[in-house]
């Protein structure tokens, strides 16, 4: 209960500061999540008292690993439609989802992305093989080394198959969950600069997860590395997403880290709109 209270002040704070920025986040799970029992309306309604100008939800669907835990997505267009009329005049809200794809799975996103009107698409990787990183199946049996450079190499199989996205969501998460300890970035960093360069080439963009704060990371997510790395190869495409699943992770450190994003050389925040990007001055 107290971080809980001391999250609030702090996001409370933050707000008040936030002047003349954008303040959107654009990674926002809700009770069409399998794993947030946060109901969208009373989101919506923290994220007006926030100050929160834009808040794009970005409901979870991983085929292959969740057969009966997928986002309904029916009842998440009915709901957003509902909240999107009702509050209309006090914050804008965008049809957004979080598309968790393996390579084998690509041909059921890409059904619901040609089904759906969605305004925005974060591609991310949570599994390999059907195996999931969180509860360690996917490194078992792997040497950090084998476990680090499969994962980078999902994402760039995936990219070369899958192209209906905006952002790589939480791009290297997968340090998230290694027990294993720091891996240097230098090992990655060829597949990385290589997943960076496509996606750029290609007009996408990168998610800054403000969620590394609630796991205890050393560095942010994608670390301050990779986001340097992005920007001198041209990127400039970037959302800020807290990763939300309760009340109390809505808009942290979102105006925080639009700074960290300035002192970096980044002139621009990114929302969305239809698919496409709309850039809004630091």
């Amino acid at each position: 209960m107290m971080l809980y209270l001391e999250l609030r002040n702090l996001i409370d704070t933050v707000v008040i500061k936030k002047g003349k920025l954008m303040f959107a986040d654009y990674h926002v799970h809700t009770s069409f999540s399998d794993d947030s029992k946060y109901p969208m309306e009373e989101c919506v309604k923290r994220a007006i008292h926030l100050g929160i100008d834009e808040l794009c939800f970005t409901e979870h669907i991983d085929y292959g690993v969740k057969r009966n835990f997928n986002c309904n997505l029916e009842a998440y267009r009915k709901e957003f439609l509902k909240c999107k009329n009702l509050y209309q005049d006090k914050i804008t809200l965008k049809f957004g989802i979080e598309f968790g794809i393996q390579i084998g799975t690509i041909n059921r996103f890409q059904q619901d992305f040609d089904k759906y009107p969605f305004d925005f698409v974060i591609l991310s990787c949570h599994q390999v093989d059907n195996r999931e990183f969180w509860t360690q199946e996917f490194q078992r049996g792997k040497t950090q080394d084998e476990y680090q450079k499969k994962y980078y190499e999902e994402i760039l199989k995936v990219m070369e198959k899958y192209h209906d996205y905006s952002i790589l969501g939480h791009l290297d998460m997968i340090k998230r969950y290694d027990t294993q300890g720091e891996y240097p970035f230098e090992k990655t960093k060829p597949l990385v600069e290589e997943i960076l360069k496509k996606a750029i080439a290609e007009g996408k963009g990168l998610e800054l997860n403000t969620s590394s704060f609630r796991y205890g990371l050393k560095d942010l997510t994608p670390s301050t590395d990779i986001l340097k790395l992005y920007k001198s190869l041209g990127g400039e495409i970037i959302t800020i997403g807290s990763d939300t699943h309760k009340e109390e992770h809505l808009g942290f450190k979102i105006i925080e880290l639009q700074g960290k994003l300035k002192s970096l050389g980044y002139q621009n925040v990114y929302t969305f709109e239809k698919m496409e990007p709309i850039a809004h001055k630091l």
